[in-house]
């Protein structure tokens, strides 16, 4: 009879050692001579995270074993702790591995230990280290020497907000897919509904799904239902709602609409949520901005006014809470006041990095966190080539969705991403005009700059003027003079 395989737990009941071979070979592989580098954390140890468990290194004077492997479950990390403080631990470097580290740095921080999060890019791809044990040690090598960055991580009340907007923002997601399969069931009856209004989970649109599942199938009747600002007639409407009528295809449509109105519902308690969190975040002084430098060319020219709009009586995806109020007092400014930048925006940043924005000294870094600055391969002062990273940063997702959104504004930033569209094309565009929005907040928030909005005339003029300015100094080169016609 095969034996029983152990499972993590009944193998590892106090965090073992590990055996004289495993050792040996350890030390044999990895045992370098000193570098000679300034030790910046003398007392320091070394986390790798695993789903079962943790491989845990301190220095080799610190205890008779050094390199120790621990579960997962809570009693075992604060047996971990317990370990690190008899080893004098005051430094503890780990890597973002899932949500798998989550559980250890609570643990930890609880304890007064300096954790240390790092980027697993920053270590990959070095020979040397293809196990647990082996790369347990290579971190707390690198960090005793202090070659690794922390990453950023924003406080328990920022976190807090950033877990309900997450999860309320896959609500939003999943209820979008319930309206997809809304739409796929009559499109299968054939009922040419989504051809004549353009949001099925408006309010004309639920109010004729709900009556075609509470038993209506007259076209006239449905077409009734009808809110007045849709701009198909009636006729067509009538025309459109004539279907196959199938059981189970109805079966299909009531399910999808009960799934739609459990995420609403879903989303409604995440709202409940936010509010308490949100009014717990600390209020900020408004950031006093110098006074901006008037031209007399500028002072002649009015700014741009907005078009007033009539508040929605259906928010659509909107939270049920004054979150521009709310967000002005976080903030200490008023960020929708930047053309593309809307309430949801503001709140998906506030919500993953919150209204300190010092961690990012200058608004370069701030672009290059968020993965909109270019990145080059720079050798002997030449660009070899510009590389993209694929991952993800929600918070620069947002910047370029709020770029997307200014594709038919007449505004100057409106008019400015139309002309990198044309330029760059759209991908390369988008990127760019995300940075510029991304710059402008960063530095609303940190300086108070305010965004004045002088049109998208104003940016033609400004164009013009640089392509002029460009023409007289190529006739100049070929020893010519531009003159103006007749």
């Amino acid at each position: 009879m095969a034996k029983r395989k152990e499972s993590t737990f009944e193998r590892l009941p106090k965090g073992q050692p590990l055996n004289r071979r495993e050792r040996r070979e350890v030390a044999n592989r990895l045992n370098s001579p000193d570098p000679g580098w300034e030790i910046v954390h003398p007392h320091a140890a070394g986390i790798d995270i695993g789903n079962e468990s943790h491989y845990v290194a301190v220095p080799a004077g610190q205890d008779e074993h050094p390199i120790r492997e621990f579960g997962s479950w809570t009693g075992d990390l604060e047996r971990m702790g317990d370990w690190l403080q008899a080893c004098g631990i005051q430094s503890v470097v780990m890597q973002s591995t899932g949500v798998y580290w989550v559980a250890v740095y609570d643990v930890l921080q609880r304890r007064g230990f300096d954790v240390h999060l790092v980027d697993a890019r920053g270590t990959k791809n070095l020979p040397g280290r293809k196990s647990d044990v082996q790369e347990c040690q290579w971190l707390l090598k690198l960090h005793t020497y202090g070659l690794l960055r922390r990453c950023f991580l924003p406080g328990e009340e920022i976190r807090r907000v950033r877990t309900v907007w997450r999860l309320r923002d896959q609500h939003v997601k999943e209820a979008g897919r319930a309206v997809q399969q809304m739409q796929k069931a009559l499109t299968e009856m054939n009922v040419q509904l989504h051809k004549t209004i353009s949001d099925l989970s408006g309010v004309t649109g639920q109010a004729i799904v709900r009556a075609i599942l509470a038993g209506e199938r007259d076209p006239a009747r449905l077409a009734a239902l009808r809110d007045r600002r849709i701009q198909a007639s009636e006729a067509e409407l009538v025309q459109s709602l004539r279907g196959n009528w199938k059981e189970d295809t109805l079966f299909e449509l009531r399910q999808a609409l009960e799934t739609y109105d459990f995420y609403r519902q879903q989303m409604k308690q995440c709202d409940a949520h936010l509010g308490p969190y949100l009014a717990a975040l600390p209020s900020r002084e408004p950031v006093a901005a110098p006074p901006p430098a008037e031209t007399p060319e500028a002072s002649s020219r009015p700014p741009v006014r907005r078009a007033w709009r009539k508040p929605r009586k259906n928010p659509g995806n909107q939270p049920a809470l004054d979150l521009r109020t709310e967000l002005q007092r976080i903030l200490g400014v008023d960020a929708t006041g930047i053309e593309g930048i809307d309430v949801l925006t503001v709140q998906t940043v506030v919500a993953e990095v919150g209204a300190d924005l010092s961690a990012w000294k200058t608004e370069r870094h701030w672009a290059s966190w968020l993965n909109l600055a270019p990145k080059r391969e720079v050798s002997g002062g030449r660009v070899i080539r510009h590389t993209r990273e694929h991952r993800t940063n929600r918070v620069g997702n947002a910047f370029r969705m709020a770029a997307q959104s200014l594709i038919r504004s007449e505004s100057y930033l409106g008019a400015r991403f139309r002309y990198l569209r044309a330029k760059l094309g759209g991908i390369k565009a988008v990127k760019a005009m995300a940075r510029t929005l991304a710059c402008l907040y960063y530095r609303l928030v940190t300086r108070g700059q305010a965004w004045v909005d002088r049109g998208a005339a104003e940016f033609e003029r400004r164009r013009q003027k640089r392509e002029f300015a460009m023409l007289q100094r190529k006739a100049r080169d070929f020893g010519m003079q531009l003159v103006p016609a007749a």
